[in-house]
């Protein structure tokens, strides 16, 4: 395998029970909590932009099939509501793990964090593997909206001096701004849903020089939208694109 190109690793999946040991409100919308627990141990996440399944059991009989140690996701039985999460930070040397949850006020992950409170569980999945982006480029675009933000923020953080990044992020207002900490030499335009338009906004973008990775993660026919404009107007090569769909508007046609 070639460690100098983008690549994915599996991981063996294993469900963790974690418990809840710090609740903060990074923003008004976003609330940060941190899990941890002698589970925890192993756990390992090698991207910024991996994903683990949070599970959710809306009544007893989810509950009690979660806890049977015969369970595993999509297997027989009662199954729990599940979403995918970006671990945020995870730190195994104090067994801690950060999931940043976007309260929008409905479903099962926000209805949970939203009461969530220090001594609860959780139970978490994965990840499955880690698309792993290796130090080769000058600069990076990363683009996206709150749901991205944790996997915006962990690349910041990861990487190192010298680089050039480029962040464009959609967020409901402005005091969904965040401080985003990196070493690189980052500039972040923050676009207010309903006053600006993300597409508009890339289309106008100048792009970093030198050898550029890009990454989008918004709604999933703005992503698409978002990749058409960076691959026709911008010619980014789509060798060193990523282009997802991080959930979908109500009534998309989108597959």
């Amino acid at each position: 395998m070639n460690t100098q190109a983008i690549h994915r690793v599996t991981h063996e999946i294993k469900r963790r029970r974690l418990q809840v040991l710090r609740v903060m409100d990074i923003t008004p919308r976003m609330r940060r909590i941190t899990l941890g627990g002698p589970q925890l141990a192993g756990f390992i996440s090698l991207g910024s932009d991996d994903h683990i399944k949070l599970l959710f059991p809306q009544n007893a009989a989810e509950q009690a099939a979660l806890e049977s140690p015969t369970f595993t996701i999509k297997g027989d039985g009662p199954q729990p509501a599940m979403r995918d999460y970006t671990p945020r930070r995870y730190d195994l040397s104090i067994g801690e793990l950060d999931i940043d949850f976007v309260l929008h006020g409905d479903g099962p992950a926000s209805t949970w964090a939203e009461q969530a409170q220090v001594g609860q569980y959780l139970y978490i999945g994965g990840p499955r593997g880690s698309m792993i982006v290796p130090d080769i480029f000058d600069s990076y675009l990363l683009i996206g909206d709150e749901t991205a933000l944790p996997a915006i923020g962990r690349r910041l953080e990861e990487l190192p001096a010298g680089r050039k990044v480029l962040a464009v992020v959609e967020i409901a207002d402005a005091a969904e701004q965040q401080v985003l900490e990196s070493a690189a030499d980052v500039e972040i335009i923050w676009v207010v849903r309903g006053q600006q338009d993300l597409l508009d906004v890339v289309r106008n973008l100048t792009l970093p020089d030198g050898t550029l990775y890009s990454f989008v993660a918004t709604e999933t026919k703005l992503s698409r939208q978002v990749r058409r404009v960076l691959l026709e107007t911008h010619k980014v090569n789509e060798e060193y694109l990523k282009a997802v769909g991080y959930w979908r508007a109500e009534g998309s046609d989108e597959d």
